[in-house]
């Protein structure tokens, strides 16, 4: 469909709805996830009606919530839709997550017609007191834009919210009452105006010769993260890693933003978590130029980051930094295209990143050895193709495989920010409808798996093939390495995972359960073999071993599970 094609339900009489509706198509957005509820019925009609937009049901709103997620983050744009009150709020962490983490959701409340708001009656799903907009007061503090539509200018707010969406790369909230929703209206006039940009002349014309005077003749080292890929600018980054011979290295919360196969890839920095090699190149730099950072305690190994601001070119969203002096406005991509023409211009070819000698790969285990982590990750990375979609929640999982080198083409998922776990279950789904030429690997443990197993079955009602990894350490193994190896608190109840498909409606899959590497070997190889079915495996791995990288980040935690100084 066209950007001014338009769609109506089966009365033809083109509605509020529709208007909303082929906006998000023009956005790319090609399915909308949620949960059925009275206050949006009418709605789905309109959905399901739409020509080029499909409806896809969630077992509850949080699972919606983390699969709109999931697909936000690979096509650029999403949706959800929820019922007003009970189904809201069950979204609301998902939401809160999206904007912690930048990802452009946009959240469909079905509301109670605007006759019975205005008499304040005591309907169902409110808290009775005839004020209707105690959840909209609540999506101001984790949306970046909101609206309580109205008839008379629904389809202006509808532009404003979701262009601010487009625009900030963050969650957006849009109050659809029944009657709002069937309103009729006439199609958009024209595509949603793009965004003109907010860098000052000036403020670049200065940014670049600060950046010029800094970089000098020395030798550029780049570390970026996650919002170079949210704001869409992995092109300009990579380009400036062409116009010379630039070491860089990401953060966890970016990893396989950039080509991990490539000389130039120094690895994860992690502050004092980091490999001896990556903390060097990165702390001691000549220049040091940040693409997009953000240090948050998880990925920074507790703030341990020693970064010299005085040889530091810092690249943020909307204004950047030389030394001590700031420039805005200044957009992310015109900084780096500008420190790429510098880099073009000076004609000095920087030295080859020194290789260290190539360590001796580790001895291939026996197919009967016990399960271990780093078995199972290194296992894991060599079945690894290019195009595999890798989604790892947060815990022995994503430390597992945050400081393995991917295949060229492998896209990370994790949320080290937002860390909300079982978050990794739904949002496969929803980056699985994303691409569904690409293979989804979901990696998951056990305790998180029990908090968002209901959308086990979507991935077969939708008609996906993942491999899904249930790490099965007997519990909250993080937790237990914080404190309370043995207390109760940390322990769940056993479920046998291999059983757990059948249950929740997956019928054409393979399960298998894995003690040894022999076992764990045989699982992988029939994977590759079964690329059209689902196959789950149940790691068995030991109850406290957890990985090296997650031991390094858990050192500064004391025993009361705060960090020391």
């Amino acid at each position: 469909m066209t950007p001014l094609e338009t769609s109506a339900a089966n009365d033809d009489v083109y509605t509020v709805g529709d208007y909303l509706l082929d906006r998000l198509a023009e956005l790319g957005v090609s399915e909308i996830f949620g949960v059925p509820g009275d206050y949006n019925l009418e709605f789905l009609d309109h959905i399901v009606a739409h020509p080029t937009i499909r409806w896809v049901g969630s077992a509850n709103e949080l699972n919606a919530g983390y699969a709109a997620d999931g697909y936000g983050r690979l096509r650029g744009m999403s949706a959800v839709v929820t019922t007003f009150g009970v189904g809201e709020l069950s979204a609301t962490n998902a939401i809160a997550g999206s904007f912690a983490e930048h990802v452009p959701v946009v959240h469909i409340v079905g509301g109670p017609s605007k006759d019975a708001q205005g008499a304040r009656r005591a309907l169902h799903h409110s808290l009775g007191d005839g004020d209707f907009e105690h959840f909209f007061r609540i999506s101001r503090e984790i949306t970046c834009a909101q609206a309580n539509l109205m008839p008379a200018t629904a389809c202006r707010e509808i532009d404003r919210v979701l262009s601010e969406v487009r625009e900030q790369k963050r969650p957006g909230y849009l109050l659809l009452s029944t009657d709002v929703a069937r309103f009729p209206t006439e199609p958009p006039g024209a595509p949603l105006p793009p965004y003109t940009g907010g860098t000052s002349p000036r403020a670049l014309s200065y940014f670049t010769e600060a950046a010029t005077e800094l970089i000098a003749d020395h030798q550029l080292t780049v570390l970026a993260d996650l919002l170079v890929h949210r704001l869409q600018v992995i092109k300009e980054l990579e380009e400036l890693l062409a116009a010379d011979v630039v070491p860089h290295a990401t953060l966890m919360w970016g990893k396989s933003l950039l080509d991990e196969s490539s000389p130039n890839f120094l690895g994860i920095y992690a502050g004092a978590a980091s490999a001896d090699r990556v903390r060097a190149a990165i702390e001691q730099a000549p220049v040091l130029l940040t693409a997009g950072v953000v240090f948050t305690d998880m990925v920074s190994g507790f703030f341990s980051q020693r970064i010299d601001p005085s040889r530091t070119i810092d690249v943020g969203q909307y204004q950047s930094s030389v030394a001590d002096q700031v420039f805005a406005p200044l957009e992310m991509a015109a900084a780096l295209e500008a420190v790429t023409a510098i880099l073009r211009q000076r004609g000095i070819c920087s030295p080859p990143v020194a290789t260290p000698p190539a360590e001796a790969a580790p001895p291939t285990p026996s197919r009967d050895d016990p399960l271990t982590q780093q078995m199972l990750w290194d296992r894991l990375c060599v079945a690894l193709t290019p195009g595999n979609v890798v989604l790892a929640d947060q815990g022995t999982s994503f430390y597992g495989m945050a400081d393995h080198r991917l295949p060229k083409g492998v896209t990370f998922i994790g949320q080290p920010l937002w860390g909300s776990i079982g978050y990794t279950l739904p949002a496969a789904v929803g980056a699985a409808v994303a691409h569904p030429d690409r293979r989804t690997v979901l990696l998951i443990g056990d305790g998180a798996a029990q908090l968002t197993v209901q959308e086990l079955g979507t991935f077969s009602r939708e008609g996906v093939s993942p491999v899904i990894v249930v790490v099965n350490n007997d519990g909250y193994t993080v937790e237990r390495a914080i404190h309370g190896e043995s207390a109760p608190y940390n322990d769940i109840v056993s479920w046998s995972w291999v059983d757990v498909p059948n249950a929740l409606g997956v019928r054409d899959h393979l399960a298998f359960r894995a003690h040894t590497y022999g076992e764990l070997d045989d699982a992988f190889t029939a994977a590759a073999k079964h690329k059209d079915r689902m196959v789950l495996v149940e790691a068995m791995l030991p109850r406290l071993e957890i990985p090296h990288l997650l031991g390094e980040l858990v050192k500064p935690l004391s025993q009361d599970g705060s960090v020391r100084r």
